[in-house]
């Protein structure tokens, strides 16, 4: 890989992954928008590695709590406020796993084009509008109930499809639920960790069976490329976000939709 190409994946990835924006649409359009060629199944594990390093890091005294309190419950002690968002997240988590290993094979022929990632990018931006406006914004993260994670986990699903944003539909799924912008964010934030952790887990055995040579030097430069983008956007995000809202991802979202659909006609 050139690597203006390893820089610009890499620094992609960090901020998209966490930003309403959608960072599968981001990956994929310098293929089909610029010619530049794939990026490899090394260099994919590279920068999941990285973005999961930085929600980790973001996160990790959230994390360890949950992690405690869970184990403690499962092991015969009471229900928690952080138990209980432990199992929220796997709820929440569930969703997606089912549908991603039952949809792979039709997402990746039919649902990567310009066209599809146009419009979703188009209709979940104005649905993220909508759910800032509407949204109650009253309930905290410990409020989350499991049929609340579920609904959002579904809605999570929905990410499968490029160009919907991972991050942008939990977000509008929680906001839609009545939770504040940090709640959403948060939850969003830690739902993400269990998604990264089995995609680039997958993509690393896909790397062992394909036999892929690794370029050492590419793949570090990409996870800590990819790790200081993503822990620099979460903490600017979750600093800012009570003050801006989504207004502004929201307007990014329809200024790209617009474009992608001009380049495509």
């Amino acid at each position: 890989m050139d690597w203006l190409h390893v820089v610009a994946l890499a620094i992609i990835q960090g901020l998209t992954e966490f930003l309403p924006i959608s960072s599968s649409a981001h990956l994929i359009l310098p293929s089909q928008l610029l010619g530049w060629p794939d990026q490899g199944l090394a260099f994919d594990v590279a920068v999941h590695v990285g973005s999961l390093a930085a929600v980790v890091l973001t996160f990790h005294r959230e994390v360890a709590h949950i992690l405690r309190d869970w184990v403690a419950q499962c092991r015969g002690g009471p229900a928690t406020p952080e138990s209980r968002l432990g199992w929220a997240v796997i709820v929440g988590t569930l969703p997606a796993v089912v549908m991603g290993f039952l949809l792979e094979n039709v997402i990746e022929s039919y649902l990567r084009a310009s066209l599809v990632i146009a419009i979703t990018t188009l209709v979940f931006g104005l649905l993220l509008w909508w759910a800032d406006v509407r949204g109650s914004r009253r309930h905290a993260l410990t409020a989350m109930s499991l049929r609340s994670a579920l609904i959002i986990g579904l809605a999570q699903a929905l990410a499968l499809i490029p160009g919907t944003s991972r991050s942008g539909i939990t977000i509008t799924a929680a906001l839609l639920l009545g939770f504040t912008r940090q709640a959403a964010a948060r939850f969003s934030f830690l739902l993400s960790i269990p998604l990264i952790l089995a995609a680039g887990s997958l993509k690393g055995l896909e790397l062992i069976e394909a036999g892929e040579g690794v370029a050492w030097g590419t793949i570090i430069a990409g996870t800590l490329m990819s790790f200081a983008a993503a822990w620099l956007c979460i903490k600017l995000f979750l600093a800012a976000l009570d003050r801006i809202g989504m207004l502004p991802f929201v307007i990014y979202r329809l200024i790209l939709g617009i474009v992608l659909l001009v380049w495509v006609a």
